[in-house]
């Protein structure tokens, strides 16, 4: 839930409203899954938009989006991507649209996968367990 927003503002100007760059939003997640080799082998798909604020300047914004599976209350994998979308238009929301490149874990003992897709300013991380 915390994380389908996320918020760019001018250098200092962190939480004022009036110095907002940009606002970008998760829409919609898709997946697609098969099961090749005792893999599981995961599509990932978030589709969003990118409002401008009062201080766009119609550059590439670059959107930090993180893909976690878990499995048995483990996550089993941790990625954050670096996505990229040119603004041209200040004035109304760019849609964009986020693939993650084939994910795959070892097939879950019961079958079973969550995902998580979010925006997410942390610096990268190995997946942990606990």
């Amino acid at each position: 839930e915390g994380t389908a927003y996320f918020t760019t503002y001018e250098k200092g100007g962190d939480g004022d409203a009036t110095r907002a760059i940009y606002q970008a939003s998760i829409t919609e997640t898709t997946r697609a899954c098969t099961r090749p080799n005792g893999m599981l082998a995961m599509n990932i798909a978030v589709a969003g938009r990118v409002v401008p604020g009062p201080k766009a300047n119609g550059a590439t914004v670059t959107m930090p989006i993180r893909v976690v599976v878990t499995s048995g209350g483990s996550v089993v994998f941790s990625e954050l991507y670096q996505h990229n979308v040119a603004i041209s238009e200040t004035k109304s929301a760019t849609q964009f649209l986020f693939k993650a490149p084939a994910v795959m874990i070892p097939t879950p003992a019961d079958g079973q996968a969550r995902i998580y897709v979010g925006f997410d300013e942390g610096p990268d991380q190995e997946p942990v367990d606990g």
